[in-house]
C-alpha cells in the first residue's frame, strides 16, 4: 500500500462539473490524497478530492463559491488479468469490459474517476443559503435585499369589474344607489 498526496490543475473540457450551474473552473488547483492498494487483479485507487467549486445560485442567480470534497474508489486491472479471468469464467457480458479500467504501462488515468466524482459530489441546486427568496417573478428584483417588495396585483377574474368602476361616473354612483333603495322599499311595502 502506498499514500500519495497531490496537487493538480482542474482539467477543462469537458468542465469538471455541471455545465452552466456549478463546477472546478479550469486550472483551479485540486488537492488529491491517494493510497494505492495491490491486490490480485490490479491497483484499488481509494481518494479525496479538495477543490472549490463556482457557480451561481438557482434562486436568486448571486456567485457563490462552494468547497468541495469528493471521495472515490476504483479498480485498475492489470492487462493480463482479463486474460487470466477469462479462462477460469465463461465470458462476461460486453458492458462489464467497458466498464472496466486497466493499468498501462504502470501508470493509471485517473480523470474520468475524478470527473465522475466531483459531479455527482456537487448539488443539482446550488444555493447561497438555505433559505434564499430567489426573484421576483413579476420584475426580476432580488428578493433577500428588498423583504417587503410586493406587487398590488388584481385578480384577473376581477379585471373586467376593475375597469367597469373607471368607467362610472359619480352622479350615475347616486342613480344606481338610489335604484337599490326603491327596490329595498317595494320589498318591505308587500
Amino acid at each position: 500500500m502506498q499514500r500519495l498526496t497531490r496537487e493538480i490543475e482542474a482539467p477543462g473540457s469537458p468542465a469538471l462539473g455541471i455545465e452552466g450551474v456549478i463546477g472546478v473552473p479550469q486550472g483551479a488547483p485540486v488537492q488529491l490524497e491517494i493510497r494505492l492498494e495491490s491486490v490480485m487483479e490490479g491497483v484499488l485507487v481509494t481518494g479525496t478530492a479538495h477543490a472549490s467549486a463556482e457557480g451561481e445560485c438557482v434562486r436568486c442567480l448571486e456567485p457563490l463559491e462552494l468547497e468541495l470534497d469528493a471521495d472515490f474508489q476504483e479498480m485498475f486491472s492489470y492487462p493480463d488479468a482479463d486474460d487470466r479471468g477469462r479462462a477460469a469464467e465463461p465470458a462476461d457480458d460486453a458492458e462489464d469490459d467497458e466498464d472496466r479500467l486497466f493499468l498501462e504501462d504502470g501508470m493509471f488515468d485517473l480523470e474520468p474517476v475524478l470527473r465522475d466524482a466531483v459531479v455527482l459530489a456537487l448539488p443539482m441546486q446550488p444555493v447561497c443559503q438555505d433559505d434564499c427568496p430567489g426573484l421576483c417573478s413579476q420584475c426580476g428584483v432580488r428578493l433577500a435585499d428588498d423583504p417587503d417588495h410586493h406587487h398590488d396585483a388584481v385578480d384577473i377574474r376581477w379585471a373586467a369589474l376593475q375597469g367597469l368602476a373607471g368607467t362610472i361616473q359619480d352622479g350615475e354612483k347616486d342613480e344606481m344607489s338610489g335604484a337599490g333603495d326603491a327596490g329595498v322599499d317595494e320589498k318591505q311595502e308587500k
